[in-house]
């Protein structure tokens, strides 16, 4: 019988960078949360809508990216609906799967929230274009391991 590898404890610049990343989606999440209430949505509501004004999607697609149960996007775009945010439509290239849909005012919406969202671009203005696309391409790297 083979004993399993002895892990490693990361180093303390690993565990150290790992807080800050922890401390960066917390406060992400945070200000996320503070704006979605502004425009009176909750945080799942504002993330869906987001997801929307980008394109059309399948409920299921949704459930997938928002990482939930189908049953749960049919309460939050039940919600976003009757705000008038949101609307369901069958797709074109199959009838039988309905697509919920940003309206104009979804997409307004949206793009409101994206742009109240000063914690992250701010921050990364101060850096130089060249930190940018070095941090860019560093997140892409670990994403992709």
């Amino acid at each position: 019988m083979s004993t399993p590898p002895k892990t490693r404890r990361p180093d303390e610049l690993t565990l150290e960078v790992v807080g800050l990343i922890g401390t960066v989606v917390a406060r992400y999440h945070e200000e996320y949360e503070e704006a979605a209430g502004r425009h009176a949505l909750t945080g799942a509501q504002a993330r869906l809508l987001g997801l929307l004004s980008l394109e059309p999607l399948p409920m299921r697609r949704l459930a997938q990216k928002l990482k939930c149960e189908p049953s749960n996007v049919t309460g939050i775009v039940d919600r976003l609906e009757a705000r008038g945010l949101v609307e369901r439509r069958a797709d074109p290239s199959d009838r039988r799967v309905k697509l919920a849909v940003a309206t104009e005012e979804g997409v307004r919406v949206a793009g409101s929230l994206r742009d109240s969202l000063g914690f992250a671009r701010e921050p990364l203005a101060g850096l130089s274009r060249e930190e940018r696309v070095s941090l860019r391409d560093l997140l892409q790297r670990m994403l992709s391991a």
